[in-house]
């Protein structure tokens, strides 16, 4: 039986990919960020993914207005109330998601699971915001959502078997499969892959090499399909900037000391991508 209406809070980059996925798949969604525009940005890029799928062939089930009508859009988070699961997907601000925590408290009904899909912070603190953290867990998806088969699950402390049974359940929906690890800061993708992108930028800043010759050597010797720089403007610097400080901050270990490197490009506004200037330029 498919799980929905599925709430998705946050329609960034991975949460929008989150509500392509889930509608795509069959389920209803309640899309919900803070600005309409926001919102209005995500939808446009869904439909835009979409044709791009069918102009290369992949199947997509229903036509690309069916898939859209599926999803809901508010500005309210009280609106998620009827939601049956809970993805949330807000930047990586303890504040911000300590307060949103708090509100999905009073407004979900208890039953309903409460998915934190962070790259960093410990899902156990997540759920220490909540009066039944047993129905807290970690779902880290990754980006593009829509063409990742594997989500990262984590058992916080008090993450029950039935909240860990039912994220498979939503999963299984999605046509995913989702690996459970234990919780802790970075857990095992971004334990590592933050890591690394860092030193990869350290290697930029002290002119050891190119930002293309180091994402060669791990393409073509390493078999990577992406660079770690490549992956890091595809992330978003300031993404990467707040989740290496995350860890910095959790370990107190100075391999973990972020890049001067990354705070200039946050500073000057360079940020992968999202804003067409990163370690590339795109157009």
């Amino acid at each position: 039986m498919t799980i929905s209406p599925v709430a998705v809070i946050g329609a960034g980059t991975i949460g929008r990919g989150v509500a392509h996925s889930l509608a795509a798949t069959g389920h209803d969604v309640i899309l919900a960020d803070i600005g309409q525009d926001v919102l209005d940005e995500a939808l446009g890029h869904i439909r835009r993914e979409l044709r791009f799928a069918r102009f290369l062939g992949r199947p997509c089930g229903e036509d690309d207005d069916a898939t859209l009508a599926r999803i809901t859009t508010t500005t309210e988070l009280a609106d998620v109330a009827r939601a049956a699961f809970v993805v949330e997907n807000t930047t990586e601000d303890w504040e911000i998601k300590r307060e949103v925590y708090r509100r999905l408290d009073e407004i979900c009904p208890p039953a309903t699971v409460l998915a934190a899909n962070t790259s960093c912070v410990p899902v156990t603190r997540i759920a220490g915001q909540v009066r039944a953290p047993e129905r807290v867990i970690g779902m880290h998806f990754m980006n593009p959502v829509p063409h990742k088969p594997v989500v990262e699950m984590i058992r916080g402390v008090h993450t029950s078997e039935a909240t860990i049974a039912r994220a498979r359940e939503l999963l299984a929906g999605m046509d995913k499969t989702g690996i459970l690890v234990n919780d802790s800061p970075g857990f095992v993708a971004n334990r590592v892959l933050m890591l690394s992108i860092n030193e990869a930028a350290y290697l930029v800043q002290e002119r050891v090499a190119e930002p293309a010759e180091i994402d060669q050597i791990f393409k073509s010797c390493l078999g990577h399909k992406m660079g770690m720089l490549e992956t890091a403007d595809l992330i978003g610097i300031d993404t990467i900037l707040k989740s290496i400080e995350m860890l910095h901050d959790s370990f107190s270990d100075s391999k973990y000391r972020p890049c001067p490197l990354l705070r200039r490009m946050v500073d000057a506004g360079r940020l992968g991508k999202k804003t067409n200037h990163g370690f590339y330029t795109y157009h």
